[in-house]
């Protein structure tokens, strides 16, 4: 999944300029930073949307009654708890959304 990833970001490589026009760096490192921050970005993006997934199916087990509620927000804590050990969300920030779904869980 990396590899195809890195690829699909590799054709879309280039920075747009406040002026509107889009602009490629001319340093080799900077070219390279350009790369290797696309690709980061996607898979933040990756790791964020499932995040947010695993929240919402959390919230709906919750709401529903679901018999097997309590496995599924396990698995939304232990996603919260990945997400701030790889640094996107911070500790307070997922402390305060684990709360929240246990307060939920219990009422």
């Amino acid at each position: 999944m990396r590899t195809f990833m890195f690829r699909y970001v590799l054709r879309r490589i280039d920075i747009v300029s406040s002026k509107g026009g889009v602009t490629m760096p001319n340093i080799k490192s900077a070219k390279k930073r350009v790369k290797v921050i696309a690709v980061k970005t996607a898979q933040n993006k990756a790791v964020r949307s499932a995040l947010r997934t695993d929240i919402k199916k959390a919230n709906a087990a919750i709401e529903s009654g679901a018999a097997d509620k309590e496995a599924i927000l396990k698995a939304a804590v232990k996603k919260i708890d990945q997400a701030v050990a790889k640094g996107l969300l911070h500790k307070n920030t997922a402390a305060r959304r684990k709360s929240a779904l246990a307060k939920k869980a219990r009422a």
